[in-house]
């Protein structure tokens, strides 16, 4: 195996790519949903909130946070908790819009006859919704979801999965994903080619690539990598706070 991928530029067997932040702000998304909920409440801000996903003790898609967020703040009851639950789960959904370029990216790599999947650490209940909301769906052979493997990334468990569901070794696949820790360190340790996609990593792209063999700041940089004709890069702007995945 060669970690980081570093082999003769050509068409890829195939492509693994993450979702959140890569393919869609999830971050703004949900900066968006805890702005609705604070404004049904008596005090606090949608950013206090947001603070709470951050933390460890909770994940950052456990809705549970805003329970703790509630709690602190002597707001909580239990349909005031399940209210905020269902406004933040319909705000963020409705924010999630693909980065400019994606669909034709991804409609480029298909019908070119590359395979794609996406392997996510969230699970299936959460990552369907998302990709129908995006219009991405149909560009996908294979999603693993978290609950298909128990394992998160940077674990290589739902790298490899992904790899037996869609008929390809890691020779000659791609990686591509925001996060240097969860995406671009494994897939180097495994032998994939690895694709940095720095316009969608808010936080850990101050402090390095991970090593990746490739570093995009627009999904459309992606296609010479893949061996096939690049549109006109337009950039777009990158938000300034995201957690480390």
């Amino acid at each position: 195996m060669n970690p980081g991928g570093e082999r003769k530029r050509g068409k890829p067997r195939c492509i693994l790519f993450d979702m959140d932040n890569t393919l869609f702000d999830l971050v703004e998304a949900k900066q968006e949903a805890c702005r609705a909920v604070v404004a049904t409440l008596p005090r606090g801000t949608g950013e206090e909130l947001f603070e709470y996903f951050l933390r460890p003790s909770r994940g950052f898609e456990d809705p549970g946070n805003i329970e703790d967020y509630l709690l602190d703040r002597d707001c909580y009851t239990t349909e005031s908790y399940r209210e905020c639950v269902e406004i933040y789960k319909e705000v963020k959904l409705a924010h999630i819009e693909p980065y400019p370029g994606v669909p034709e990216t991804l409609r480029a790599l298909k019908e070119e006859g590359i395979r794609t999947a996406l392997v996510t650490d969230a699970h299936r209940r959460d990552a369907i919704p998302r990709l129908e909301k995006s219009g991405l769906c149909e560009f996908f052979d294979r999603v693993i979801t978290h609950d298909m493997t128990w394992e998160k990334k940077p674990s290589p468990i739902p790298f490899l999965y992904a790899l037996q569901r869609i008929g390809a070794g890691p020779d000659g696949t791609l990686v591509v994903g925001d996060s240097p820790r969860r995406d671009i360190a494994p897939a180097r340790k495994l032998g994939m080619i690895t694709v940095y996609a720095r316009y969608g990593d808010r936080f850990s792209r101050f402090l390095g690539d991970g090593g990746a063999a490739h570093v995009i700041d627009d999904i459309r940089e992606l296609l010479p990598l893949a061996g096939l004709h690049p549109w006109t890069r337009t950039r777009y702007p990158c938000a300034d706070v995201s957690p480390s995945r």
